[in-house]
């Protein structure tokens, strides 16, 4: 993506907010508004391409992602598309959070074209949000999405989190010229976890050298979206159970205690996780899917006493 930012400058493949924080895809940041902020979400230009480098390929599958954007539940989303002119495909935005028309807002734009929309972050939770140009199926696999949380005005029912971590999961498909193989779920080769495969797991892959960190005790927050093609995740948390489940990232949508659960494809939902507080302990997060795990889908969370504490809050980016 090339971007058009005032105030900030950031890789990938985002619609990057001015009144809401942005984080990379590894964590999520409350929403910060400037002096005078009235209410509404001002978001900057951004210009999106295939065509530049956002897939890329070495020792491990590597796909560079679109960023987190945090917005509160009522806040107006105000979003351009800009297409440059020398690209060769069409393109478009598929908001998930949005309600809109597919055949006006979220409808492609050819090179050279641009265009503008808004809507209102309506419902709270977390979504997927992706490129909605024909054939989708390669701008996914691309890395053509991102992820966008809605904190929800009411906070019943949704405790304040000690920290919180984004994790988004994807198939890595090696040919994604091939499009006929990944309709008919060919040819994938590995799990991605914020586009790398066992990118939180040194337990797994010595060349990882970063994990999830929080105390003994303390809530973490996981905002998880499925970017997978095909594929649901059966999100569990090895050596530990869910204390909340929000599904869709709502809290009007609760379960408590769960083991396991299940996240449709290009489905978002929100997961608390809660160790004992008298000991450290560690949990490994997995797709239990075996084909998904044992391909990548596994991130370590360690709770120790001398957890970071600048991991899982502000804008730091662990990739």
């Amino acid at each position: 993506m090339k971007s058009e930012v005032t105030r900030r400058r950031f890789l990938g493949t985002a619609a990057t907010l001015g009144a809401g924080a942005v984080a990379a895809p590894a964590v999520a940041s409350p929403p910060v508004h400037p002096p005078g902020w009235s209410g509404t979400a001002r978001v900057e230009k951004i210009a999106t391409t295939c065509e530049m480098c956002f897939w890329r390929c070495g020792v491990l599958a590597s796909v560079s992602a679109g960023k987190v954007v945090r917005v509160e539940q009522g806040d107006t989303v105000d979003f351009t598309l800009i297409n440059p002119p020398e690209n060769k495909n069409s393109h478009a935005m598929d908001f998930h959070a949005a309600q809109a028309d597919v055949l006006g807002e979220f409808a492609p734009i050819k090179p050279g074209e641009s265009k503008h929309f808004k809507f209102e972050a309506t419902t709270p939770g977390v979504f997927m949000y992706h490129c909605g140009a024909s054939p989708m199926v390669q701008h996914i696999a691309r890395g053509m999405y991102g992820v966008i949380i809605v904190d929800p005005k009411d906070k019943t029912n949704y405790p304040k989190a000690d920290r919180e971590y984004v994790l988004v999961q994807q198939q890595y498909f090696p040919d994604v010229e091939n499009y006929g193989a990944m309709l008919e779920n060919v040819g994938w080769k590995g799990s991605l976890v914020n586009g790398k495969i066992l990118h939180y797991d040194p337990v797994h892959d010595p060349n990882a050298t970063q994990v999830l960190e929080a105390k003994p005790g303390e809530r973490v927050r996981i905002f998880f979206v499925n970017a997978n093609i095909n594929m649901p995740v059966a999100l569990h948390p090895i050596g530990g159970i869910w204390d909340r489940v929000y599904i869709n990232g709502n809290p009007r949508n609760t379960l408590y205690g769960i083991q396991t659960h299940e996240v449709a494809v290009a489905e978002g939902d929100t997961f608390d996780l809660v160790s004992p507080s008298d000991r450290p302990t560690n949990n490994a997060i997995v797709d239990h899917n075996m084909g998904a795990a044992l391909r990548g889908a596994i991130t370590v969370i360690m709770f120790k006493p001398d957890a970071d504490p600048k991991k899982g809050r502000g804008e730091l980016v662990v990739q």
